[in-house]
């Protein structure tokens, strides 16, 4: 599904070179007990199509937070607003970003996940999901 959104994005990426793929990371508790970060497997794929290099470890999940499953908009917000960090800001400075994820509901941790990346350098954020949920 990977490739397939790369093969999508391609040109709006040449209008819109991204430098670094980021999939929105997982807690690590959360990632062991799954065996793997589905958005990390999708940028995999989106890398394949267009070449474009994946920062896995450059931002990170620090707080496991409950699930958002159940939460309204503000509650969500709420939930994830400092649940991530990063390491080292000079992978992330004067970068393009683009942060994947398999699927969209409200937004909420793509948008705190974009914020830190914002804070630590990163010069603009994008977002790619394979699935929205309204």
């Amino acid at each position: 599904m990977g490739n397939l959104m790369g093969h999508r994005l391609c040109d709006p990426l040449t209008q819109h070179p991204i430098d670094l793929l980021i999939p929105m990371p997982l807690h690590r508790s959360k990632e062991k007990k799954r065996g793997y970060n589905q958005a990390e497997l999708l940028c995999t794929g989106l890398s394949e199509a267009t070449g474009i290099p994946i920062g896995n470890t450059c931002i990170q999940r620090s707080l496991k937070t409950a699930t958002q499953t159940k939460k309204s908009r503000t509650e969500r917000w709420d939930n994830v607003r400092t649940a991530f960090t990063v390491d080292d800001p000079e992978r992330l400075c004067n970068k393009h970003l683009l942060l994947v994820d398999d699927v969209i509901t409200t937004g909420a941790s793509l948008e705190a996940c974009g914020q830190t990346a914002l804070l630590h350098g990163a010069t603009s954020v994008s977002f790619a999901g394979l699935a929205f949920t309204p």
